[in-house]
């Protein structure tokens, strides 16, 4: 319907029987084509960038605050992380993830026992996992890498596009349904006060 009326510019620039709405809407579906294919993916572009600059900041400063240490662990595991139910850990982490209670040292030097979050297949009483903590010693899920920031990024990109795209044609169909209520207005105008003289000697029917 756009197209097609972006189209049909030309050819009623000229024609007595095309009504003004009739241009009005057909100019208003070439802007609504040139913010789509203009301005929906420069908006999409400018957010993508922010919020990769946004994230791969978040990327950095995880990786400064997060530490991969390594701790012993003193009771095999018990059933499912609450990490695994994270969804920064589902998308961080590709393999299943379970908890066990392990004992390590704070960068501090403080001695920790609690409850981890491993992926480790030995996780027998003894065994070494390796785990992230934070400055802490607290045991925290694993930072997040840049190409899945980046990959957020595209995603918010790619969605503020549509969202766009999806503004732009939804105020185009409000303007034409706008155009259409004064069109069928003006109609039923001209009919009421036509209508009560129709067929009538000298009213040039």
């Amino acid at each position: 319907m756009t197209v097609r009326a972006v189209l049909g510019i030309r050819r009623w620039r000229h024609n007595p029987l095309c009504r003004p709405t009739d241009r009005h809407e057909a100019w208003g579906a070439l802007a609504a084509l040139l913010l789509m294919l203009i301005a929906a993916p420069v908006l999409g572009w400018l957010c993508g960038s922010v919020t990769d600059e946004a994230l791969q900041q978040a990327v950095r400063a995880q990786h400064a605050q997060r530490h991969l240490i390594t701790a012993v662990v003193v009771r095999g595991p018990s059933g499912v992380s609450r990490f695994a139910q994270d969804p920064e850990a589902a998308v961080a982490e590709s393999t299943a993830r379970s908890s066990a209670v392990a004992r390590w040292q704070a960068p501090d030097g403080t001695a920790r026992t609690g409850r981890v979050s491993t992926a480790s297949e030995v996780t027998a009483p003894g065994a070494r996992i390796r785990i992230w903590t934070d400055d802490q010693g607290r045991p925290v899920i694993r930072p997040m890498d840049t190409s899945t920031a980046r990959t957020h990024a595209v995603l918010a990109g790619i969605g503020a596009t549509l969202l766009v795209a999806g503004l732009v044609e939804s105020a185009r169909r409000l303007a034409v349904w706008r155009m259409m209520q004064q069109r069928y207005g003006r109609l039923d105008r001209a009919w009421a006060e036509t209508g009560p003289d129709w067929g009538r000697t000298g009213t040039g029917s």
